[in-house]
């Protein structure tokens, strides 16, 4: 079962993060951290994103509503990138930021909306973005 959920995890990873990103990380495991990540291949990605019970976006909006009420913030721009994968749009995007203003604080809004301003920017400069 494990095999399993690491390879269905990986699969869902590299759908939502993308290859080159996956690559990147794979790229930079070492001993001292292979195990961590493949907790987080089988148990983020293999267990929570490969369920049935919510469509994708969703999983989506509420990684980033959870992600930047904690100001998990590198992780945030990560899932803002990540979104182009999963069909969360901009404007739930935006309108889910309203609800970490209400329930998680003004003041992680605004950062996170500062922050997703600017990889929108990015992405827009890059042409690797069309939401």
């Amino acid at each position: 079962m494990s095999e399993e959920r690491y390879d269905a995890g990986m699969a869902v990873r590299r759908s939502v993060l993308g290859d080159a990103h996956v690559d990147r990380a794979e790229a930079r495991k070492t001993e001292f951290d292979a195990d961590f990540q493949r907790f987080i291949t089988e148990g983020a990605w293999g267990s929570v994103w490969t369920r049935p019970g919510l469509p994708r976006p969703t999983r989506s909006l509420l990684t980033l509503v959870i992600l930047a009420s904690l100001g998990h913030w590198e992780e945030f721009a990560m899932h803002i990138r990540a979104a182009r994968n999963t069909g969360a749009t901009r404007d739930e995007i935006k309108e889910a930021l309203f609800h970490v203003a209400v329930y998680a604080g003004v003041p992680a809004a605004n950062r996170a909306y500062g922050l997703a301003k600017g990889v929108y920017q990015e992405l827009d400069a890059e042409g690797g973005s069309e939401r």
